[in-house]
């Protein structure tokens, strides 16, 4: 019964999850591909609907300028989560904790993540999830480090123009490049 509400879950970007974990439950989401194939479910349809702008306008190369700028901040976006959530949270430094990363242990702050994915899997997965407006998660957004959150928090409150729902990204950046043509003019 998973199955059938996987993919309304994640290539309708609807979030959610038939478990209380969400995909970081094993039935819904069991291994690393499984979690890569989500990744790419969330974002599938966002990316083509910059295509098929181009192919609508009659130039290839405006729906390409999109997508580019598009996925120029997502990778900035990811990458900051990724940085910082395999950094050590600092209040586990203070006791003495030992956070270094070892063969027995990933390192970073690991605080509500799943650890079959690791902490650069999960903070993929909150970039991904937040920047398409999906809600599907297979980690603790509250669990991330102050900056590491901070890229997810503000792809949300970009207004998920960075890819977006089915159509939202492309609509609020075609509207931001009209009010940046505007103020340029």
């Amino acid at each position: 019964p998973v199955a059938s509400q996987e993919a309304i879950k994640l290539l309708g970007t609807n979030g959610g999850g038939f478990f209380n974990a969400n995909s970081a439950h094993p039935y819904e989401n069991p291994t690393a591909l499984s979690n890569l194939l989500e990744m790419l479910a969330i974002f599938a349809i966002p990316a083509a609907l910059c295509f098929s702008f181009g192919e609508m306008v009659g130039g290839r190369r405006q729906g390409a300028a999109i997508l580019a700028a598009m996925t120029l901040l997502f990778v900035l976006f990811a990458g900051t989560a990724a940085y910082f959530e395999q950094q050590p949270n600092p209040m586990l430094a203070q006791p003495g904790v030992d956070t270094a990363a070892t063969a027995l242990a990933p390192g970073g702050n690991m605080e509500g993540k799943e650890t079959r994915f690791g902490v650069a899997a999960t903070a993929l997965f909150a970039a991904i999830t937040t920047a398409a407006s999906c809600g599907a998660v297979n980690g603790m957004h509250d669990s991330f480090n102050a900056m590491g959150g901070f890229a997810p928090l503000l792809l949300m409150q970009l207004g998920e123009v960075v890819f977006g729902g089915v159509g939202s990204g492309l609509y609020g950046m075609l509207a931001f490049a009209m009010l940046a043509v505007f103020i340029a003019g």
